[in-house]
């Protein structure tokens, strides 16, 4: 199989995982990295054995890398984004895909139109404990999906979004829903299906910022069924994420990384992994097991070589978005339902 050349755009704490992935995987070789902090790009470069730059142009322009990783602020996410597709480069992008439903949608053409792969950071799809879930619901085992309740009670403090400029702001974080929330609304629309309307409400109730720091949804799905949707970083110590699956013939509760209520008529529960390694996001966003990265990459790899669909597509990135913003459009109108669209 082909050895694949990486370059990264972003070294921050995310790249850090990232790179730590790509170096335990056969197929994949870090090329360079780029990093507006001379220092910063610099030392990245001295851990990992490879180039370096401060203008990310020079890693879109670079022949030997055939995929960028994108993980820099969200902000600039859909822009260099479409600059490196046009490059001609594969992309995996950290969450989110975009700030905006039409950046994303500029991005996805792209790619389809360069016969590209584009991809978007969804590493919690890839817990053993959510594909045991994701497989349970797809084999109708505990029947029609009557309620999906998704929660996500972060607690980030005030000098948290303090330490840097972009924190907090529509433009570059995107608030609780788009920054912190993402992960469980990506898992929401993967596990409970096609949305017809949004009725949402969001506030920013403890903190100094422009974006929110709670916001709340309730989704009529097009099979009939209800999901609820709460994200927040303002509960206080903070608290693992959690989501409850109730079908017409049973029920299925996590915590974090821990099934805790099982019952599916007829299947005892399954030996899982119970990862320990992933610690508690909640109150450090930097507790991160690069195992999930790996295995989304590698998927990403696989899906270029075998030309097929990612397991997490560009659309799946820009659902998650259209979905913050219709929670942000039916929040602007009073909580009032707003079709999924």
């Amino acid at each position: 199989m082909k050895k694949w050349g990486f370059g990264l755009i972003g070294c921050g704490s995310i790249a850090d995982v990232h790179l730590e992935a790509l170096s335990g995987i056969e197929h994949a070789r870090i090329v360079a990295v780029a990093s507006r902090t001379e220092q910063r790009a610099r030392e990245t470069s001295e851990r990992h054995d490879c180039g370096w730059t401060t203008d990310y142009h020079e890693i879109l322009a670079n022949r030997d890398i055939d995929i960028v990783c994108i993980t820099t602020g969200s902000g600039s996410h859909g822009h260099i984004g479409m600059e490196a597709l046009q490059a001609g480069k594969h992309v995996l992008v950290e969450k989110p895909i975009a700030m905006s439903v039409n950046e994303a949608s500029a991005m996805i053409s792209i790619a389809e139109e360069k016969q590209l792969t584009l991809s978007v950071v969804s590493q919690t799809r890839f817990f053993p404990h959510h594909q045991l879930l994701k497989q349970t619901i797809e084999e109708g085992n505990i029947g029609k999906l009557l309620l999906v309740e998704v929660s996500r009670p972060f607690y980030r403090s005030q000098a948290y979004y303090d330490e840097a400029d972009w924190r907090g702001t529509k433009a570059e974080d995107g608030g609780a829903l788009l920054n912190q929330g993402i992960h469980s609304i990506d898992l929401l629309l993967w596990l409970a299906g096609k949305v017809k309307s949004v009725a949402g409400r969001t506030a920013t109730q403890t903190h100094h910022m422009e974006s929110e720091d709670i916001g709340l949804a309730t989704l009529t799905m097009e099979n009939g069924g209800f999901a609820t949707l709460m994200c927040t970083t303002s509960a206080l110590p903070g608290f693992p994420p959690s989501i409850n699956v109730y079908g017409e013939k049973g029920t299925i509760k996590i915590v974090g990384q821990e099934i805790t209520h099982w019952t599916v008529p007829g299947i005892p529960l399954p030996k899982y992994e119970n990862d320990k390694l992933s610690g508690n996001a909640g109150a450090d966003p930097r507790n991160l097991n690069s195992a999930y990265h790996s295995m989304q990459i590698i998927d990403f790899i696989e899906s270029i070589s075998q030309r097929r669909k990612p397991a997490v597509t560009g659309e799946a990135g820009r659902d998650a978005v259209r979905l913050v913003e219709l929670i942000h459009r039916s929040s602007e109108q009073g909580g009032i339902p707003v079709p999924f669209e």
